[in-house]
């Protein structure tokens, strides 16, 4: 199995260490790239919502998706593309972000989390893995978001300019952005280092596929382990850098940036991990498509931007105190959606098919 995986699993090892690293020169414990995170910090640094402890410009966002375009470019595989119901995509990464909020970390902070001894993150990822499953029952059972088509350059590649527009504007015209003075948001590490390790993860992403949802559907769908064992080596790298800086805490309570509620860590990441599997790829995937041109990842990234807008606009996100009840609420009525869009997407593939209509 290794020779076959090799090179997922040395992508898989250097995140963990690239992760690690992040947090050891000034990001948040257990936090050295989580998506859900970095996107919410990003809707705060331009005021989209108005939690002060959690404003800042992630360079690594930025970096990952550049790293992905380059990646892409280079090897031939940019390809513009859409128009796989767009609407749908945005609900759907609106309420993964409303999901990974509720556990406070998007699926790669859980494998970081776990990594660092915070034992909260072992009932998030068994709400992971039963969201994936019941994702499959819906893939099994004929949902489909339909087929994207090509579309213009033009589109493919506004959203790899519009991250080059970001880090110009985090380096010369800072002063418009809103930074947080204390909490997560004030906790970064160096710009240029946080931007160039962000790439680096893009690239090592783009390259082996890496995505930690599609890891889990394929184990069991197919017995496939080549994408599980990157999220494995994920693990390892992070947990044994810990070790080595003496970052490892083994337990419960006193983990950073996390909260104890078994329940809500188990459902918040259930409804992760079901949106995950029905959008094709966890929120670092979403990423690198969005880098390579994919319009559909791109609306779906949107999506996750303005749902972490939403949940500190609405109290939605828990804190290290524990889940609010509008946060429990909303987690209640992701599911409930989740289970319309599963369910409406197999009748309307019943009704196409009766009908014979093969242009839909």
């Amino acid at each position: 199995m290794f020779k076959e995986n090799k090179g997922i699993i040395l992508t898989g090892l250097i995140i963990g260490i690239i992760s690690v690293l992040l947090v050891h020169f000034g990001n948040p414990g257990n936090m050295g790239v989580c998506i859900a995170c970095f996107l919410r910090d990003m809707a705060g640094a331009f005021g989209l919502h108005s939690a002060e402890t959690v404003q800042y410009l992630r360079p690594e966002i930025i970096g990952i998706v550049l790293g992905a375009f380059l990646m892409g470019v280079l090897s031939k595989e940019f390809s513009p593309r859409g128009g796989s119901s767009p609407f749908i995509r945005f609900i759907l990464g609106f309420i993964i972000l409303v999901g990974a909020l509720m556990f406070l970390g998007c699926p790669t902070r859980l494998i970081f989390r776990l990594a660092g001894g915070d034992l909260n993150a072992i009932l998030g990822l068994v709400g992971y893995a039963v969201g994936i499953i019941i994702g499959i029952f819906f893939l099994n059972k004929g949902f489909s978001l339909k087929r994207s088509y090509k579309v213009t350059k033009v589109e493919g590649y506004s959203f790899p300019v519009l991250n080059i527009c970001l880090i110009i504007l985090l380096v010369a015209v800072p002063s418009i952005l809103l930074f947080s003075s204390e909490g997560p948001g004030s906790k970064h590490a160096p710009l240029m280092f946080s931007l160039v390790l962000g790439g680096i993860v893009g690239v090592l992403c783009q390259k082996t596929r890496l995505c930690t949802a599609g890891g889990i559907r394929d184990l069991i769908m197919f017995k496939d382990t080549y994408l599980f064992s990157g999220f494995i080596a994920i693990f390892i790298g992070a947990l044994a850098l810990n070790l080595v800086f003496g970052t490892f805490n083994l337990g419960f309570v006193n983990q950073p940036i996390a909260h104890t509620d078994g329940l809500w860590n188990f459902l918040g990441m259930v409804v992760v991990g079901w949106g995950s599997i029905l959008l094709g790829g966890c929120p670092l995937r979403q990423l690198i498509l969005s880098g390579e041109g994919n319009g559909d990842s791109m609306i779906t990234v949107m999506g996750m931007v303005a749902g972490a807008a939403f949940a500190h606009n609405f109290k939605l996100a828990s804190s290290p105190k524990g889940p609010t009840t509008n946060g429990m609420i909303a987690v209640a009525i992701c599911l409930v959606l989740l289970c319309v869009i599963s369910f409406m997407a197999i009748e309307i593939k019943a009704k196409v098919k009766m009908k014979g209509d093969v242009s839909v």
